[in-house]
């Protein structure tokens, strides 16, 4: 078949393909038979290949037997109409054109035809937007496709804010949060982050890539260390979790996987309280890339997680009332995921000592001295320097005890939302507007020391009318609070003492 040119190829597909739809089952199997021998092709490709060839001819459309009801004469005066409707819609084109067309012709402004009058009368407003289907898409350009749902997509349930009906732990909101400062573009390091609906527990693990089969290994991960099962799981719309490799695992694992509506950031209200809470509060806005910048992020969530779950108390919605356009909320008294989890009759009395037992052996002051050893990592990943892996370290826990209590003068402590230190100006940003006339004033003080700023600043807007305003009033008043204090200082030490008097040269 390959030594053969295109005419005769399609001459024989066409003449098999013939043969082919009219025969009976068995001659399908000889006839088959007969054009792999003829061709070579391998027998599923032979099938493919005159399959395609049928759906082609039934696909060809048929030619119209009828004429055309409303002729190209219809179609323009229906242009014509459309805008002089301000391009309305077909349903209120048609409810319209009946005064229109009156309208129009009796200030002379159309003048139809008596058949195409009374077709354009007749139109419905299906045919009105079919004929009016090219001009629209002249004006508007080509529409975007929308796209259909994938498979995975349609049979992953929407579930909302409301939807949750107080379920007991392991029903979580899941979402990816990206480190990647001011920019999308190139690859940068993500944050998953698990939180319980019941409890407030707060699951964040780093990922150097957006893969969807990372959420799964992430989520086998999580399976293991978690002190409940995870039996639901909410997420966003996004590639990667919507995906049939995720689907398959939560149906495998049993897990009741749900998604919210599409940009209804509300929906996961849980979660997204912690992309800020917890990732944010932690990480910052900065810019992570590459393995270093998740292995980073590894380390600052091992402790971060025992630190926000054991010792980071929150706070609870009970209800939500609306009268008129007040909304009152009530929360519960704030309380941590551990104190949430002891007090919940879903958790085994086995794992709730296994949690006691953790809780005992926590020191919060370390935890958090590890996480402020990490986050100076990452600012300094953030800022560009060439750094490794952070070492494992021996804590001074005094050291950093005695630092606490100093904290506070030193503004933000947290070195990723540390901004970086501006330099003292010691530059004019705009012109002396009293360089030219200030020897003239320095007469004026020494003569009459006692006058006011005020007094001396109308005299120049007398003297010098244009170039002084109202607002430069206040510069006058600290050049003369200068004078004098200088004037004091030689008055009782006999010189300047070291400060030096406005001058023009300043």
């Amino acid at each position: 078949m390959a030594k053969i040119n295109k005419e005769t190829r399609r001459a024989v597909v066409r003449a098999i393909a013939e043969r082919y739809r009219s025969s009976s089952r068995g001659d399908k199997r000889r006839v088959l038979d007969e054009f792999v021998a003829l061709t070579g092709y391998h027998r599923k490709h032979a099938i493919r290949v005159i399959h395609e060839r049928v759906r082609s001819e039934k696909r060809q459309p048929k030619k119209r037997t009828h004429p055309r009801v409303y002729d190209e004469a219809v179609r323009q005066a229906l242009v014509v109409l459309w805008e002089a409707s301000d391009r309305i819609c077909g349903k209120r084109l048609k409810s319209l054109l009946a005064v229109l067309v009156a309208a129009l012709e009796r200030h002379g402004h159309l003048e139809l035809d008596g058949v195409v009058r009374r077709k354009l009368l007749s139109i419905s407003a299906a045919t009105i937007d079919r004929l009016l289907a090219p001009t629209r898409e002249a004006v508007r350009g080509k529409r975007r496709r929308t796209r259909k749902p994938s498979a995975a997509r349609a049979s992953v349930p929407v579930r909302t804010a409301e939807g949750w009906n107080e379920p007991p732990p392991g029903y979580m909101e899941g979402d990816l949060v990206a480190h990647c400062g001011e920019r999308m573009a190139g690859s940068v390091a993500y944050t998953l982050v698990l939180t319980d609906i019941a409890s407030g527990w707060t699951e964040c693990v780093a990922l150097a890539v957006r893969e969807g089969t990372l959420v799964i290994e992430a989520l086998r991960r999580l399976q293991k260390e978690m002190p409940f099962p995870l039996l639901g799981l909410d997420t966003d719309n996004g590639g990667e979790f919507i995906n049939e490799p995720l689907v398959a695992f939560c149906a495998e694992q049993g897990i009741e996987f749900t998604r919210s509506r599409p940009y209804r950031k509300n929906d996961q209200a849980w979660v997204e309280q912690k992309n800020g809470a917890v990732v944010r509060r932690l990480v910052g806005h900065g810019r992570l890339e590459g393995i270093a910048g998740a292995q980073a992020l590894a380390r600052l969530y091992s402790a971060s997680r025992l630190f926000v779950n054991f010792f980071q108390p929150s706070f609870k919605l009970l209800d939500k009332r609306r009268v008129g356009s007040r909304v009152s909320k009530r929360y519960l008294t704030p309380e941590t995921p551990y104190g949430r989890l002891l007090a919940s009759d879903a958790i085994e009395e086995t794992m709730k000592q296994q949690l006691r037992a953790v809780m005992a052996s926590l020191d919060p002051l370390e935890l958090l001295d590890e996480i402020r050893a990490v986050q100076h990592h990452l600012a300094g990943l953030t800022r560009g320097e060439a750094l490794h892996v952070l070492p494992h370290r021996d804590a001074d826990l005094d050291r950093f005890l005695h630092s606490l209590s100093l904290a506070w003068k030193k503004g933000e402590v947290r070195p990723t939302h540390q901004k970086e230190p501006k330099p003292k100006r010691y530059w004019r940003t705009r012109k002396d507007p009293f360089e030219a006339v200030w020897p003239q004033v320095l007469l004026w003080l020494e003569d009459t020391p006692d006058r006011t700023a005020k007094e001396l600043f109308k005299r120049l807007r007398v003297e010098h009318p244009g170039p002084f305003r109202e607002g430069q009033l206040r510069t006058l008043q600290r050049r003369v609070k200068d004078w004098r204090s200088a004037a004091a200082r030689r008055l009782v030490f006999g010189s300047d003492g070291g400060v030096h008097l406005p001058t023009a040269e300043l």
